[in-house]
């Protein structure tokens, strides 16, 4: 019998097809489907597998972007320029 909730494959953070919102929304309502406490053994295992998957995105998409503030913030002459950073997708 097929799940009823889209599962998202082994998607690791360094794949951009995720966004950090989309992650986050998978991601809350997992969490809302297992404090129900109305899913299966084996299927809240899965949800919690997934679940942590996602959390990996959601940290590397919010530390992408503190990276992207500090070199905002560290602009010697005062201006703000935006400036290429590499992260572990671009490698």
């Amino acid at each position: 019998m097929a799940p009823p909730f889209p599962i998202v494959p082994d998607v690791e953070p360094s794949e951009p097809k995720v966004t950090f919102e989309a992650a986050l929304a998978r991601l809350e309502s997992i969490v809302e489907s297992m404090e129900s406490g109305e899913v299966p053994l084996a299927e809240l295992l899965a949800r919690f597998e997934e679940g942590s998957r996602l959390i990996r995105v959601c940290e590397t998409r919010l530390k992408d972007a503190e990276l992207r503030i500090e070199q905002l913030k560290k602009q010697k002459d005062g201006s703000t320029a935006f400036e290429k950073f590499e992260t572990a997708r671009d490698e």
